[in-house]
């Protein structure tokens, strides 16, 4: 009894057992699994007052910035992640998504219905057909123009390399030799194999036995599913590298296309760039057309202060370069355009000339004696120069004067303003008779006009011919008139000068005398020899066939002298021997012949500094005064009869319907067709954007430039 009371009190006597932290172990597991009972078995009584009383507790610790920060990043993970917490697929961050419900969302911006929708039908929209786009690179997609320009590519092919490879160390032939189990140096590379049991390059260590290695097909077999998955790799290879020069290609389309563009971009300055020179032509031209109006004004001021002296004609404007005034109207007009037609004539148009735009007019044609003058303004025929026996063949309109010449060998000078449909000059028999009783002595004429038997003035006082000039034995084909002097050419191969106050001839020029005296060939020797075969007539009557036209109508030419002017001292001609001579007025001789052309010169014009002289040869050459060489040569497909040119442009008819136009500082070419002629362009006359036109179809047509 003693003894086991004796235990017992040694039980109870036992000492508890402590933590390291002080606290019994048996005490702090019976207050845990009373916490958990109480916690799981108690009855729910939850009041609002407790409620409240947490939440107060727990502001302060949730609200601080660094937990507002944290639960707004929660969230903003990848788009993997959010996908998988929408679809179900990964595990949801509870206590993330009670810290901050309200944040959920697809990057910064909230998670809506429409992004549920879009989430749910991705696996269609990732399979719908994409429309690709057209033009370069058209059979290219963007996804698979990426597959193909990463790097994977390469990796694939280095690691195909290394499986069908056992040892890279030795390249070129060494490989090959390899590859037939054969070694320079007496030893084997071993092959290693690794965890996927693909072999892999390792070092090869040397034996002291020398043995053939044995072939890789032997050692190690690949198996069919790896040589089917290296097959289709090698093929999408392929069709990536197929996709990458595609895409190359269309890059450099893409190179070539800005290429184009940018050289349009330069075209089109340099094409300003021209304008800009074109425009100050023009200035230039304007400047001088107004100097020369203001010395024209001056002049006309000191003569109305001075006595008047009565003259017969005033100063011409031929040469006059600057632009004319013209309506305002015009301007309104679209440019290359024919705006008028002048139908009166019934056969082709041989001469043609007109004062000022808007001015008067007059043209001839092949089968009427009979000039016909025109009021541009109204477009209306005012009447007629009757007097000549034959076809005119040259015309020069300056102001209120008119000079012609024809067939008859003739040349007469008109007044304009004395032109009446109803006037009739007395009959040619009647002016012999009474040039007859004269017996070519000088007379008085009631006009206080000196006259001969070579220049009979008018017998009729209120009629248009102021003066007949008569001397040469053909038919008078070029005249040209400044001042008191005129120069006319004729077929007889002479030029005559004439003095219009006295209506007298004071020099001739001939020719043919020039032609065996001072004929200068292109190479500076003297010649006497035609410059072309058709020339061989040249001591009878000239005559040459024309090259056909562009309607396939020919004729024979037979104007030696094709054109003539001067300027001052210095005369200017072409003739049928295809030279363009030089000739000093002063002593009636040819000091230069411009040889070049293979035909006869049936025009021409110059400047101070070039000669723009046609050819029935079909070309146009523009001479260097200075030197006298060829400065440029202007190649058509039929013969030029008529040209005339300025600063800017070369305006010719070649032979065809159409009037073409030399562009001299872009050096283009261009043909005014619009409303224009049905048959060939036989002769034209332009000043400033005003041009008038005669053609083988017996119309007259105005242009605007």
């Amino acid at each position: 009894m003693a003894s086991g009371s004796k235990s017992k009190s040694a039980e109870d006597r036992k000492e508890p057992v402590y933590t390291a932290d002080g606290h019994s172990s048996s005490a702090a597991s019976q207050s845990k699994l009373a916490f958990m009972s109480n916690t799981l078995l108690a009855p729910f009584a939850h009041k609002k007052a407790d409620s409240t009383r947490i939440l107060s507790d727990l502001a302060p610790v949730i609200m601080t910035p660094r937990m507002m920060n944290a639960a707004a990043t929660v969230t903003s993970r990848s788009r993997g992640g959010i996908n998988g917490v929408l679809k179900g697929s990964s595990r949801v961050d509870f206590a993330a998504l009670g810290r901050a419900p309200m944040r959920l969302t697809l990057g910064a911006r909230r998670v809506t219905s429409r992004d549920l929708q879009i989430v749910e039908a991705k696996e269609e929209l990732l399979g719908a057909e994409v429309p690709e786009p057209e033009g370069i690179a058209s059979d290219v997609s963007l996804l698979r123009g990426f597959n193909a320009t990463i790097p994977s590519s390469d990796s694939n092919r280095t690691r195909r390399r290394q499986v069908r490879n056992v040892d890279t160390r030795n390249v070129g032939l060494k490989r090959g030799l390899f590859t037939r189990g054969i070694t320079d140096e007496g030893g084997e590379a071993p092959s290693a194999t690794s965890e996927d049991g693909a072999p892999v390059v390792g070092p090869g260590k040397r034996k002291s036995k020398r043995r053939p290695r044995e072939s890789l097909s032997t050692t190690k077999l690949l198996g069919k599913d790896e040589l089917s998955r290296q097959a289709q790799e090698i093929v999408r290879d392929k069709e990536n590298i197929y996709v990458r020069r595609s895409l190359i290609t269309s890059e450099i389309a893409e190179v070539d296309s800005k290429i184009t563009a940018l050289n349009e971009i330069r075209h089109q300055l340099e094409r300003d760039l021209l304008k800009t020179q074109e425009d100050e032509l023009e200035l230039d031209d304007e400047l001088q057309g107004v100097r020369e109006r203001l010395e024209f004004e001056e002049l006309s001021s000191k003569q109305q202060k001075a006595t008047p002296v009565h003259t017969t004609h005033v100063a011409p404007s031929r040469r006059r370069k600057g632009p004319v005034f013209l309506p305002s109207e015009h301007d309104e007009l679209p440019p290359a355009v024919a705006f008028m037609t002048l139908e009166s004539h019934i056969s082709p148009v041989t001469a043609l000339d007109f004062s000022e735009p808007y001015g008067v007019l007059v043209s001839s044609s092949q089968d009427d004696t009979q000039p016909r003058v025109w009021d541009l303004m109204t477009g209306s025929e005012v009447g007629r120069l009757r007097g000549h026996r034959g076809t005119v063949k040259c015309i020069q309109v300056e102001d209120n004067l008119c000079l012609t010449g024809s067939d008859d060998g003739s040349a007469r000078l008109w007044n304009l303003r004395a032109v009446d449909d109803d006037w009739e000059e007395a009959t040619l028999s009647d002016v012999a008779e009474e040039d007859g009783d004269n017996d070519g002595e000088l007379v008085e004429k009631p006009n206080s006009i000196r006259c001969s038997n070579s220049s009979q003035a008018s017998t009729d006082d209120d009629g248009p011919c102021l003066r007949r000039l008569e001397g040469h034995s053909k038919a008078v084909t070029a005249l040209y008139f400044e001042d008191d002097c005129l120069v006319t050419g004729a077929s007889d191969k002479t030029l005559r000068q004439w003095d219009l106050t006295t209506g007298q001839c004071v020099l001739t020029m001939d020719i043919l005398w020039a032609i065996s005296h001072s004929s200068v060939g292109a190479a500076g020797v003297l010649s006497s020899t035609p410059l072309f075969p058709g020339l061989a007539a040249a001591g009878a009557n000239f005559a040459v066939p024309t090259p056909p036209h562009a309607d396939g109508s020919w004729e024979m030419y037979e104007d030696f002298v094709g054109a003539v002017q001067f300027w001052g001292c210095a005369l200017v001609s072409g003739s049928g021997d295809g030279a363009v001579r030089m000739w000093d007025m002063r002593t009636g001789q040819a000091h230069r012949t411009l040889t070049g052309h293979t035909g006869p010169v049936t025009c021409l014009q110059f400047d101070e500094v070039h000669i723009v002289s046609g050819s029935l040869d079909k070309s146009i050459r523009i001479w260097d005064v200075r030197t006298g060489g060829t400065f440029e040569t202007i190649e058509y497909d039929h013969g030029v009869s008529c040209l005339q040119f300025d600063s800017r442009k070369v305006i010719a008819a070649t032979g065809e319907n159409g009037i073409k136009i030399y562009n001299r500082t872009t050096m283009q070419h261009s043909t005014l067709t619009t409303n224009g002629h049905t048959r060939p362009v036989e002769r034209l006359r332009y000043m400033d954007r005003y041009l008038v036109s005669g053609g083988r179809d017996a119309t007259v047509k105005v242009w605007t430039l």
